[in-house]
C-alpha cells in the first residue's frame, strides 16, 4: 500500500509540481492550501508524512507543525518544513516546533525524496513490533 503524504502549500503551481513528483515516485498525496485546512486534513486523513510550507494563510507552517507534534494522536507523523526562505532563524524555529526535517524549496528533487524515504523508513521501524 503506498504511503500517503499531505502537502500543505498555498502556491498552486509548486503544490501541483510536488504532487506530481511524489505520485510518480509511488506516493499517494493529499493537498491543502492553508494552515487550517492542512491541520484539518491531518486529523481527517491520518497521513504517513506531512510536508508544509512556512508561509501559509492563517496558521503558518511552524504553528501547524507545533500543533501536530503536540497532539498525542498525531505526534508520530513526520513533518518536513519546506520553504523558499533560507534563514537560520526559520530552521531553528522548525526544530523547536518538532519538525523532523527542514528543506529548502530549491533543494534538488532526489534529495527531498531521500529525506522523505528516510523519515518514512524511520517511522515504519519505530512502529515494528520488537
Amino acid at each position: 500500500m503506498p504511503k500517503r503524504i499531505l502537502i500543505i502549500e498555498n502556491n498552486a503551481v509548486f503544490r501541483k509540481t510536488l504532487r506530481m513528483r511524489l505520485e510518480s515516485n509511488g506516493y499517494e498525496t493529499v493537498d491543502a492550501e492553508s494552515g487550517l485546512e492542512g491541520l484539518n486534513a491531518v486529523r481527517r486523513e491520518n497521513p504517513d508524512l506531512v510536508i508544509t510550507d512556512i508561509m501559509l494563510p492563517g496558521l503558518d507552517g511552524h504553528k501547524v507543525c507545533r500543533m501536530i507534534k503536540f497532539d498525542r494522536k498525531l505526534s508520530r507523523i513526520p513533518v518536513i518544513v519546506l520553504t523558499s526562505r533560507d534563514l537560520d532563524q526559520d530552521a531553528e524555529i522548525a526544530k523547536q516546533c518538532g519538525a523532523d526535517a527542514f528543506v529548502l524549496k530549491t533543494t534538488r528533487p532526489p534529495i527531498l525524496l531521500e529525506v522523505i524515504s528516510r523519515l518514512l523508513e524511520r517511522e515504519s521501524t519505530a512502529e515494528a513490533p520488537s
